[in-house]
């Protein structure tokens, strides 16, 4: 069999007109999911800046985990503890979750450099070994248990 001519007669029975480019949508862009990350977080920070979570009734979302259990999650008090941030209160944040004020400068790095990448029109993702998965997990329980005891 003839290779060369059967790729011939699949190239004309495809058509011989120009190439036509592919059009990528501006979703699919490397900075689309960063930006909108980005976006969503300014809104729900100006919300949060004028809504104060230490008092009740507001429309902030409750931890479901403590509304099934009655117990602090590692994440419970993480609301309260961005407000304290953006108002200066660093003493009040660290008594609202020190766990998460702790980890927060290493997520803004992850998330700083996820949307550099992206800005560079590379993807980038967040890659974890077996091991740094248990170490997170075993932090978050011990810090769930430590909190919900002392």
């Amino acid at each position: 069999m003839n290779t060369a001519g059967s790729s011939a007669a699949r190239t004309e029975s495809a058509g011989t007109g120009p190439p036509v480019p592919v059009r990528r949508s501006p979703l699919r862009h490397p900075a689309a999911a960063p930006s909108a990350v980005l976006a969503a977080g300014a809104a729900g920070a100006v919300y949060l800046y004028r809504t104060d979570p230490h008092e009740p009734g507001h429309l902030l979302p409750q931890c479901p985990f403590r509304m099934l259990t009655g117990l602090l999650c590692p994440a419970c008090g993480g609301t309260r503890m961005v407000y304290d941030l953006m108002h200066g209160h660093f003493t009040e944040a660290w008594l609202d979750n020190r766990a998460l004020l702790l980890a927060s400068p290493y997520v803004l790095y992850l998330l700083g450099r996820w949307a550099w990448s992206g800005l560079r029109g590379r993807h980038w993702r967040v890659t974890l070994s077996p091991r740094g998965q248990v170490v997170v997990l075993a932090l978050a329980v011990t810090w769930t248990v430590v909190r919900n005891v002392v």
